[in-house]
């Protein structure tokens, strides 16, 4: 008699051959967000169980992983590494194809939620940052008569892309030189966190979008993240660069010139999506000081409540 055994999620993620000690890295030394040089060290693994150290900064309470990977590190994860291990983090296939079904829901959500403040870009230009395979872009596309151009690094999901009849740029949107482009329809679904300068790319985003336009992001709550799976270490991962929240998006938007008019919770209750048209730049936002320290205060509870430590005896 034979049996057979179901891979574990560690055994699954190590038959990746992913090395991720032997990828180029660089330390991040002046906050992103606020320019403050005093770190935090919150974790020292990652949900996957690769040694990637988080710090936060201690003066606005950005979390970024830290060291990060290069640019070109990254460039050759998103091309070769980054499906096949959330596919091995899930125990399920997601790639290209795959994952299509579940934007395609995406879109229709989002769609339904940014029907109200279309009417001002309708038939406009759309830059979809992060496009993937197009699908959310095609769905805006026809639902609001709109030019769309998707941007994203990994050519398996542009070519999907071109599939729809969508222009698509194949680059990180940190290296895109938009050469005198200007969008009234800007959007970033669920990118921002893989972004490797986020200052820098919002910047240049709102440099690009017209004074009538709109600009829609959303973010993976890190609070939210590590208060449902009652671990920081759960939250975090190297395909996200960056760990946001509400606190620190606001900020980020605030500074570059985004005035959120609406805000919308995902069902999922893990997303939070802010609608946003251009305003004046609030160049030194950045969450109160109170707000930071509470902060603090709760990863340490997280830390210290969880029933399954990493590394506890």
């Amino acid at each position: 008699m034979t049996t057979s055994t179901t891979p574990s999620r560690p055994d699954r993620i190590h038959g990746i051959r992913y090395d991720y000690d032997a990828r180029a890295k660089e330390y991040l030394t002046t906050c992103n967000l606020c320019g403050a040089a005093i770190w935090t060290v919150l974790t020292h693994v990652d949900r996957y169980g690769y040694r990637a150290s988080t710090t936060a900064c201690s003066a606005c309470s950005l979390v970024v992983l830290n060291p990060r990977m290069t640019s070109a590190s990254y460039d050759e994860f998103y091309r070769h590494v980054y499906r096949p291990l959330v596919s091995a983090y899930h125990g399920r296939l997601i790639d290209a194809t795959t994952v299509q079904a579940e934007q395609h829901l995406y879109a229709m959500d989002m769609a339904d939620m940014l029907a109200p403040f279309m009417a001002r870009v309708r038939g406009g230009r759309f830059l979809d940052v992060g496009g993937s395979t197009g699908i959310v872009a095609a769905l805006l596309r026809s639902r609001f008569d709109l030019k769309a151009t998707v941007l994203d690094p990994a050519p398996a999901e542009i070519a999907e892309a071109d599939a729809l009849d969508i222009e698509t740029i194949t680059g990180l949107a940190e290296e895109w030189e938009p050469a005198g482009r200007r969008f009234e329809f800007v959007g970033m679904f669920q990118t921002i966190d893989h972004l490797l300068d986020v200052s820098a790319t919002l910047h240049k985003l709102r440099e690009i979008i017209e004074p009538e336009g709109i600009f829609v992001v959303d973010i993976v709550d890190f609070r939210a993240a590590y208060l449902r799976q009652g671990s920081v270490e759960a939250a975090v991962k190297i395909d996200h660069p960056y760990s946001l929240t509400e606190d620190t998006m606001e900020a980020y938007l605030a500074r570059v010139g985004f005035e959120p008019v609406h805000r919308s919770y995902s069902a999922d209750h893990l997303h939070v999506a802010f609608v946003c048209r251009p305003c004046d730049p609030r160049p030194d936002a950045r969450p109160a000081p109170s707000t930071v320290r509470e902060f603090f205060r709760e990863i340490r509870q997280v830390q210290n409540s969880m029933r399954h430590h990493p590394g506890a005896p």
